[in-house]
């Protein structure tokens, strides 16, 4: 039986989020930056000890503020579906602060009207262009601190320039949907070497 996920990845212009999507899908990356002015939807398959399972990506553009009901999600043609996945990808700059503060006023949106159900939805706070590790403007314990103890979100630090972490990052993104063949693997291995057990690959 395959399953099917929904992801939303979101954050602020200029973060790298589509550009961690495409180094994720396609292996490639531009250095020319094309902002995103409309929702994109990528449906890749994920290979896993020979089990087959679909995501849903919703790569967003820069929204002002999270919808606060169904009503305003599908209002706005940028929005829609932004309410109903089964997990958020909130990425940030690391050498941006201000990216940090939109991720960080995203997420207390979505906890204040997000429909949750009887299980939270994950958000896994992402800091991208770590290949810019001189130009940081928080010191990464600082941020990894507050996102897992205090907003007990997911944390993951990436290059989407040099491809680094970015299967990591979603590796821990199918583990916190609850795929259970996705648990009790080392994270680094899961997405290479089809062939091999406990590993995956893309369709």
């Amino acid at each position: 039986m395959v399953s099917t996920y929904r992801v939303a990845v979101l954050g602020a212009r200029g973060v790298g989020k589509s550009a961690i999507v495409r180094q994720f899908l396609y292996n490639e990356f531009s250095d020319v930056c094309v902002p995103t002015t409309a929702r994109r939807l990528y449906l890749p398959a994920v290979v896993m000890n020979g089990h087959v399972h679909d995501l849903q990506i919703l790569d967003f553009p820069p929204i002002s503020a999270f919808p606060v009901n169904t009503l305003q999600e599908w209002a706005d043609a940028c929005c829609r579906g932004l309410r109903s996945v089964h997990a958020y990808i909130l990425v940030y700059d690391i050498c941006c602060f201000d990216s940090f503060e939109y991720v960080k006023t995203i997420r207390q949106q979505i906890l204040e009207t997000r429909v949750i159900g009887t299980s939270e939805t994950p958000i896994i706070i992402v800091g991208n262009k770590r290949d810019l590790q001189r130009g940081r403007v928080i010191p990464r314990w600082n941020v990894s601190h507050l996102v897992r103890k205090t907003w007990k979100c997911g944390y993951v630090e990436c290059s989407a320039k040099y491809n680094w972490h970015i299967l990591l990052l979603f590796s821990e993104l199918l583990k916190s949907v609850g795929c259970a063949r996705c648990k009790h693997v080392h994270a680094a291995l899961r997405f290479q070497g089809a062939l091999r057990r406990n590993r995956c690959a893309i369709m």
